[in-house]
């Protein structure tokens, strides 16, 4: 079916979400409460699902033309001794293509060119929702991409739901030098990260206690071995990102919400007003306003897509009319909830686990995985 709907939001989710719903007819519109598009952030994974997801979406190419390969990466200790393989390997041998990486603005400038090429979805900058109602009004649909502060969620759904700290803090840059290795390394309390991103550069993360300042970063990492405190020394600490991790708790009980479902599915009136006055637009949820996670499996970017595409393939499909939009909201909720709050747990426990002070009992277990 088609229809209007409102993006809030113009992030990942936001973005590949109206992608989706023009390619199937839906007429749309965008809006982002920042006053331009994000240009910051270093990496991010893309799982081969993900990919494909893309693919569909139709901006695929453009995310190869910019990523490179994840390959051969170890989790080890400070000292440098490998005590694991990340199982990059199986994943591409199971897929039939590797994890790929690309910068965060790569792929939002991919994501919106790839909305700018239909020519008619118009992208408000600096509009900052406030009354959800009001924007649903004459609304077929309200996507709610705006993040772990969602409006659009608190709106629906009430703040029972929302950000929580988990006690660290992370520190993301990339280096203008190339790391001869790859993965994570894991000590008391904190952990460094290294992918490759571009020929030349190096992306990397660091978790540290949530009182760590900038000026102490180096030394929470100094001793470590070859070539973090490289890394460290070779990005500008000014450019340096720094944010608390968070991730939504409790999970919410659905990712959707429509008002009157039992109305639009009988197509009569209740005493509830009168026939000529429409239903608030239902709403759907995607990305971090649905399922904010923490970064341990670094999948918060791929379940964004994965929830983009499922819920647009499952408008696409419906027949005409509130109740097929409706019908399509809980296809989206029984194909993505659990899945993307499972991923949110996992990697919510992973962070735990990394972050333990209890490191031999931890990298024994480590040790244990398959290779």
């Amino acid at each position: 079916m088609t229809g209007t709907a409102t993006v809030v939001g113009a992030g990942i989710g936001g973005l590949a979400t109206a992608i989706g719903l023009r390619r199937a007819g839906w007429s749309v519109t965008v809006l982002e409460r920042r006053t331009g598009p994000e240009r910051y952030g270093a990496a991010f994974g893309i799982h081969p699902t993900a990919q494909s997801a893309l693919d569909r979406l139709g901006v695929g190419d453009a995310l190869r033309d910019h990523a490179v390969p994840y390959r051969d990466a170890h989790i080890r200790t400070p000292d440098g001794t490998p005590i694991a393989r990340l199982p990059l390997e199986r994943i591409e041998r199971k897929a039939g293509r590797p994890e790929l990486l690309i910068s965060r603005p790569y792929l939002l400038d991919a994501l919106l060119a790839g909305l700018e090429a239909f020519g008619d979805v118009p992208l408000k900058l600096g509009e900052r929702v406030t009354d959800v109602d009001a924007l649903a009004a004459g609304q077929d649909l309200v996507i709610g991409a705006d993040g772990i502060r969602s409006a659009v969620r608190t709106a629906r759904f009430g703040d029972r739901s929302g950000p929580r700290a988990v006690g660290t803090v992370a520190w993301i840059g990339i280096a203008d030098i190339e790391s001869p290795v790859h993965g994570e390394t894991w000590g008391s309390g904190r952990f460094f990260g290294l992918t490759p991103v571009e020929p030349g550069r190096t992306n990397w993360y660091a978790t540290a206690p949530e009182a760590t300042t900038a000026e102490e970063l180096r030394g929470c990492f100094a001793g470590w071995h070859d070539p973090i405190p490289r890394i460290l020394d070779a990005t500008d600490p000014a450019a340096w990102i720094r944010y608390e991790m968070r991730h939504l708790y409790p999970a919410l009980p659905s990712f959707v919400s429509a008002d009157a479902d039992a109305d639009a599915d009988s197509g009569t009136d209740t005493d509830a007003g009168p026939a000529s006055a429409a239903p608030a637009a239902p709403v759907a949820l995607v990305g971090d306003a649905a399922h904010a996670m923490t970064p341990n499996l670094g999948q918060g970017a791929c379940t964004a897509i994965l929830d983009a595409d499922a819920l647009t393939r499952a408008l696409a499909a419906a027949p005409p009319g509130r109740a097929g939009v409706i019908g399509a909201l809980r296809a989206y909720d029984r194909e993505r909830r659990r899945s993307a709050q499972r991923t949110a747990f996992a990697s919510r426990t992973l962070h735990r686990f990394m972050s333990t002070e209890r490191t031999r009992l931890r990298n024994g277990a480590v040790r244990l995985l398959p290779g």
